[in-house]
């Protein structure tokens, strides 16, 4: 079953165009399944893929003989888990400057994008699109197409209708949006789902591109990443917690980043420089593979960490709308848990009993004189003049209209 995915429409905008066209992402998330949508409707195409391991070979060993049946008979190629391919990126470009006017689309899991050789061959000749896990827009889209209309449509909604975006809101921040939990029948075929994602897909790919004597290393790495969600990275303590040194730490938490499995939010400061220096937050890409790895799939009602799953999905939400995502902390401590776009202030907050906000942010808005700010919860709406700053209480869901604010 196929269910529309937001990169398809951005993809055939630039299927006319003469750059290849890379699609990234890590397992599961359903790039096959894309590209295979994108070709059922392209005219004089082929679909390939490397997993076929003579394909693969004769692309690594013959490349004139694979251009000659592949590429030169056809418009639109397709090539389906690139990765695989030994010096992808060089034999790539071959066929991308001896073929003229051939469209070629190829989807590549996390390995691809470590690889420098095979992007730095083709520069200039590739736009990279990367795949996630469902959005909730797209998991609403997919599970309750009704609704989600209504969702899209409607700025105001009904008790009825609110609750009914939370029911699903409150699943996807337990189980995540990968496409195969849309197909399970119940919560326990949703964590086996889930559990096998992490056992056989994440952890073997971390395997192969990470070296080291004890696999329970990186393991113990994984945890204390997704216990501590929306909080600083403390490098030392992450290589006490593993029993890596720090060095190591930091050059696996760079793999775990380019696996898209975690994202690292850097601090907001005027100064650019003292920016790069200090130390990110961390945010998993999707929630259902960070509840895996603690093995907690308990409701959000009765869980101590509902407010660290709001923040994750929140800065899921701004990230996949290409804004910039920051943090800010001052040296007195007052914290905010996201800048948007280096303007927007916007705290996270389980529910509120009134539309007020915190002394942090508050002294955010004196300091930098924002004029907008944003307090996402569960309950309250409205906005308050905060010197000359308009804060406004949105539903947490909002965050996936930032064209309301």
């Amino acid at each position: 079953m196929y269910y529309k995915r937001d990169l398809e429409d951005k993809i055939k905008a630039y299927i006319d165009k003469p750059e290849i066209i890379a699609v990234l992402g890590s397992r599961q998330v359903g790039k096959t399944t894309l590209l295979k949508k994108i070709y059922e409707e392209s005219k004089d195409a082929v679909f390939l893929t490397f997993e076929d391991i003579e394909l693969k070979l004769l692309f690594e060993e013959d490349i004139k003989s694979f251009a000659k049946l592949y590429v030169e008979p056809y418009k639109t190629i397709f090539i389906d888990e690139f990765q695989y391919a030994k010096e992808g990126g060089k034999k790539l470009k071959y066929i991308y400057d001896t073929s003229n006017e051939k469209k070629i689309l190829i989807s590549g899991s996390s390995a691809m994008n470590l690889s420098i050789e095979a992007i730095k061959y083709l520069a200039g000749r590739i736009f990279v699109f990367y795949l996630y896990s469902f959005s909730f827009s797209e998991f609403l889209s997919a599970a309750d197409k009704p609704l989600y209309n209504i969702f899209i449509e409607e700025d105001k909604f009904s008790e009825q209708i609110n609750n009914k975006i939370y029911k699903y809101l409150s699943g996807y921040l337990i189980y995540g949006g990968y496409p195969r939990i849309l197909l399970a029948k119940d919560d326990e075929e949703k964590k086996e789902v889930l559990k096998n994602i992490v056992n056989i897909y994440l952890l073997r790919d971390i395997k192969d591109l990470i070296s080291l004597a004890d696999e329970t290393q990186y393991y113990k790495l994984l945890k204390a990443l997704a216990l501590q969600i929306g909080n600083i990275t403390v490098y030392n303590e992450l290589a006490a917690v593993s029993g890596l040194d720090y060095y190591k730490t930091k050059k696996i938490l760079a793999v775990f980043e380019k696996l898209f499995l975690v994202k690292f939010v850097t601090p907001y400061f005027s100064n650019k420089r003292i920016e790069i220096s200090k130390n990110p937050k961390v945010f998993f890409m999707d929630l259902g593979i960070r509840n895996a790895i603690l093995g907690d799939f308990k409701s959000i009602d009765d869980r101590i960490d509902k407010g660290a799953l709001f923040e994750n999905y929140i800065f899921r939400a701004f990230y996949e709308k290409d804004k910039s995502v920051k943090y800010y902390r001052s040296k007195s401590g007052a914290e905010i848990d996201f800048i948007i776009d280096d303007k927007l202030p916007v705290e996270v907050k389980s529910k509120l009993l009134k539309p007020s906000v915190s002394k942090s942010f508050h002294s955010f808005i004196q300091k930098y004189n924002p004029d907008k700010g944003i307090i996402l919860n569960s309950n309250t709406e409205g906005s308050l003049l905060i010197d000359k700053c308009n804060v406004l209480f949105l539903k947490h869901y909002m965050a996936e209209k930032p064209e309301l604010y």
